[in-house]
């Protein structure tokens, strides 16, 4: 990444050895919520020159679970089903961010929707499912 990331992001290195491989994924909270974003390098690119499939819904993923989590307050979770829609390209530079949102949680299950965009342009839209593990001390 070239620059710094934009103001009130921070990262969390260190937790999950795949997302600190692919990412670094970044988050921040603002007067609409909870965001996820990724400045997207040549290496997350494709053979095409655009961001590969599989890093915004890696960067999906891990917005949902941090939703689905309350950032990992007292579980974690694991993603039992994943559904994406691509509908835009995204470039090598671009902020690419993410927002999700819980439709509704159960005792074990968390279902979650969002989108991943650049700007003003929607270039995925998802909804997930994900199971619930708790913390031994709080679960």
């Amino acid at each position: 990444m070239t620059g710094p990331f934009p103001e009130g992001y921070s990262t969390d290195p260190g937790f999950d050895p795949a997302e600190d491989y692919i990412g670094p994924f970044y988050y921040r909270k603002d007067e609409s919520g909870w965001s996820y974003a990724i400045k997207a390098e040549a290496r997350h690119c494709n053979t095409n020159g655009i961001v590969h499939g599989g890093v915004l819904m890696t960067l999906a993923d891990f917005g949902l679970c941090m939703q689905a989590t309350n950032h990992y307050d007292k579980e974690s979770c694991v993603t039992v089903s994943f559904n994406c829609e691509f509908v835009a390209a995204a470039q090598i530079g671009d902020l690419i961010e993410c927002t999700a949102g819980v439709t509704r949680k159960t005792g074990s299950m968390a279902f979650v929707r969002g989108e991943v965009f650049t700007g003003e342009t929607v270039v995925m839209t998802f909804s997930a499912v994900v199971k619930r593990l708790y913390d031994k001390e709080s679960g």
